[in-house]
């Protein structure tokens, strides 16, 4: 969050975003909207049944040329190993072994540069860290001129091929370049809410018109960072400076499946052997509180003695199971599901169960 709106930055849509009637709040250091009229339990059922547009282009994009590979010194994923026209999902590590963010790598089709997106708050870091791990070897070049709108929910596919003929057989993790309303673009078929739909990279200067014509569809509505977090909670997503951290590695996070076959045979990332002993002080769980309560970030959880062994890390109301729901972080031997917890609630202990997650099912056109 920024505390002054002297040094936010907007984003292309940011006129847009006014016309629509957006509540603007700070956010990762860009006037972002949290909701519009509709609402933001509107809008988040509205994603689940039909079609949300988000603004993501506070989101990191950047184009890394030369020995591609060498991104392997600072991810467990297996990149050299990715196909081309696919996608993945990989988390950027520490010396140490903890997550200093998460991100996505793709091969575009006919290309040598990797397209990389890392998240909004964290990017002049995260490409100032790739940057000087890879020095000599391999070059990122930012591209803080691009746009990203992501295109979420039952109806996207059948939204978006209106508009990008052909879009439609796309599956998920797939990227391809095209054309979208016109203009040229970098489409994925992937997203943060557990639903199928696209993420769309554009020229900043094409972000207008390329929204306009996807909000002029009746099955879409703009859709604010309210819901995009109450959506991507429901599906058990993690949201990073809250569910992981630089004092989190992988296997805390329950995130090992993001390493690479190939990887863990070879422990050839930072602090591999530590991360591959699998064998974490606590690991993250996803909770339902059993009254309405919710239970926000930061609540303590509690055994069935009182003794604290965790914290919540994200929690709210989630409006499709029509109950509260969380993750957070426990003591490993109250990491099984259906283990009972209480969720120290303004000092009072609510009882509450460890779910598995996703809360709701993934929906991904695979």
């Amino acid at each position: 969050m920024t505390s002054s709106t002297e040094t936010l930055r907007r984003t292309p849509l940011y006129a847009l975003h006014l016309e629509l009637g957006a509540k603007m709040v700070p956010f990762a250091g860009y006037e972002m909207p949290v909701q519009y009229p509709a609402g933001v339990l509107k809008e988040h059922l509205h994603t689940r049944e039909k079609a949300g547009l988000f603004d993501v282009s506070h989101m990191g994009q950047a184009f890394l040329s030369g020995d591609t590979a060498a991104l392997e010194r600072v991810t467990p994923a297996d990149v050299s190993g990715l196909k081309e026209g696919m996608q993945r999902y990989g988390l950027l590590l520490t010396d140490a072994g903890t997550i200093k963010d998460d991100f996505m790598f793709a091969r575009l089709t006919g290309e040598a540069d990797l397209y990389l997106v890392v998240n909004a708050g964290t990017k002049e870091g995260d490409f100032e860290y790739i940057a000087e791990k890879l020095k000599g070897v391999a070059t990122l070049t930012p591209r803080l001129d691009r746009a990203l709108l992501a295109l979420q929910g039952p109806k996207a596919a059948e939204v978006l091929e209106r508009h990008s003929p052909g879009i439609s057989q796309l599956t998920f993790m797939k990227i391809v370049r095209t054309t979208v309303a016109g203009a040229p673009a970098i489409i994925s078929r992937t997203g943060y809410t557990g639903e199928d739909g696209f993420e769309i990279s554009i020229e900043g200067a094409d972000a207008q018109k390329v929204a306009r014509a996807l909000l002029k569809e009746v099955e879409v509505l703009p859709i604010g960072l309210g819901a995009r977090d109450s959506l991507r909670l429901e599906a058990g997503l993690c949201l990073y400076g809250h569910d992981m951290d630089d004092s989190i590695d992988p296997a805390e996070a329950a995130l090992m499946w993001s390493i690479g076959k190939r990887r863990r045979e070879a422990k050839d990332f930072p602090a591999a052997d530590k991360i591959m002993a699998n064998a974490p002080a606590k690991k993250r769980v996803g909770i339902r509180p059993e009254g309405r309560a919710p239970a926000r970030e930061g609540t303590e959880i509690a055994d069935k003695t009182g003794r604290i062994i965790g914290k919540v890390t994200s929690g709210g109301f989630g409006p499709s199971l029509n109950a509260p729901l969380a993750m957070g972080y426990v003591e490993a031997a109250f990491a099984a599901d259906g283990t009972p917890l209480d969720l120290m609630v303004r000092g009072k202990p609510l009882p509450a169960l460890v779910t598995a997650m996703p809360f709701v099912p993934h929906t991904y056109c695979r």
